[in-house]
């Protein structure tokens, strides 16, 4: 969730915009006694920043002046960097809106309070348990997680009909074996079964390795470590198959970003897209006139947990800042956020998945347009995903993971090659982190 690749040029413009204001504007933040709090808010589609300002009015119009709270508009674009700058220099938002991937150095430096003894029961019993350990480490609760982004499929769905295939639904998803099956059948003449867009590989490629058993990362001894057994490389060697033995997966696509492969899927060039789930939005803004689509769940394991759907995610979180001195406050603000119609408000101006139980039933969500109804009946097939809490993960993915997985995925280097790269290297760069 952290950076979406299909910013336009003015939402990167404005991303920039809201750069500066999070590094500047933030001073009356971080523990003030007066004032109002400030709530960093990474919102960026129109809707969405709609809803945020109109929910912190709400509740400015219904709070004394000593509960106050002032909108900021900060950016996904480098937002761990911007926020350690604020943090180190005293001067940190109140109230953090983030991901929870993005919470585990936060946590384990300090910076963020640990909402464990501030949490209503209300609110805690409304988010399944699921939910709450993905931002769950180092003994304690650091972010209320209330948008999640699961992977879906999304298909042409003229050439799936023609094709004969059987339609997956969340409660009977294709088996990643049928999925093959599925992708040879669609592959005839300038079109391919599907489109895998690794230009960033990891975050897809561990998640969906929860699909078939796998991991990747792994607790042993009270330690985090990397394996990639049978069941972690699955998925990983399922795509490497398709793209150089079946030939039913397009190689040009490996270098794009998700966004990238929509004009070839238009156009009729791959019939199946693995996408997140937001980007239904881009699907539905730009699909031209009478194409029609679909959104699948994605393709099931065999023999694993969960019946082989479950899938990591990391969710979108609220937190509050460790310096602030009015964290209850701030935390009925965030209670106030998460109630279950203003959640499912947020889900939808996002185009993602909430997590309340009760904003999941919210009517305007449970439709079949758009695929909304496939997100929200896989909502209880996900999982943290397994890099949360893992110190040293960022390191690992950059400096290893992408290179070694875009090199495999590629064609360049064997799987043989790939597991070592990805396990003796990232192994010794995980027990730096945990001396």
């Amino acid at each position: 969730m952290r950076r979406r690749d299909f910013l336009t040029t003015t939402a990167a413009a404005a991303a920039a915009t809201g750069a500066a204001t999070l590094l500047g504007g933030c001073g009356s933040g971080s523990g003030g006694d007066s004032g109002p709090l400030d709530y960093l808010s990474l919102a960026w589609q129109k809707e969405s920043i709609e809803v945020n300002k109109a929910l912190v009015a709400e509740w400015n119009k219904a709070n004394p002046r000593s509960a106050q709270v002032r909108y900021v508009q900060g950016s996904w674009d480098n937002v761990h960097d911007q926020l350690l700058t604020s943090f180190e220099g005293g001067a940190a938002p109140d109230i953090i809106h983030d991901e929870a991937n993005d919470l585990t150095d936060f946590a384990h430096g300090g910076y963020l309070a640990d909402l464990g003894d501030l949490l209503p029961a209300s609110l805690e019993k409304q988010i399944p348990g699921a939910s709450w350990d993905m931002v769950s480490f180092a003994g304690g609760v650091y972010g209320v997680p209330f948008l999640q982004e699961p992977r879906v499929l999304i298909a042409n769905r003229e050439l799936l009909e023609k094709s004969g295939a059987r339609m997956p639904t969340a409660q009977r998803p294709w088996s990643w074996a049928e999925f093959e099956d599925v992708a040879r059948e669609l592959t005839r003449g300038r079109t391919y079964g599907v489109a895998w867009s690794m230009k960033e590989p990891v975050n897809q490629s561990v998640n969906l390795a929860l699909t078939t058993g796998g991991a990747i990362f792994h607790r042993e001894g009270g330690k985090d470590v990397i394996r990639f057994d049978r069941a972690d490389s699955h998925v990983v060697e399922l795509i490497h198959r398709q793209v150089h033995e079946d030939r039913t997966a397009a190689q040009s696509t490996l270098g794009m970003a998700g966004s990238d492969t929509l004009p070839g899927f238009f156009a009729g060039r791959y019939a199946i897209v693995p996408l997140n789930f937001s980007f239904r939005q881009q699907v539905q803004q730009q699909a031209p006139g009478g194409f029609e689509w679909v959104t699948l769940p994605m393709p099931a394991g065999s023999g694993a947990p969960g019946g082989g759907q479950l899938q990591g995610v990391s969710p979108q979180t609220l937190s509050i800042s460790q310096d602030t001195k009015r964290k209850k406050t701030a935390m009925a603000f965030i209670a106030f956020m998460t109630r279950p119609r203003h959640m499912a408000r947020l889900a939808e101006g996002d185009w993602l998945v909430p997590t309340g139980r009760d904003a999941l039933r919210e009517p305007a969500l449970n439709t079949g347009e758009h695929g909304w109804s496939t997100g929200l009946r896989i909502a209880s097939d996900l999982r943290a995903s397994p890099v949360l809490g893992v110190r040293g993960y960022p390191e690992w993915k950059d400096k290893v993971a992408t290179p070694a997985l875009q090199e495999y995925y590629g064609g360049s280097i064997s799987l043989s090659t790939l597991r070592d790269k990805l396990v003796e290297d990232g192994n010794r760069i995980l027990a730096r982190y945990q001396r």
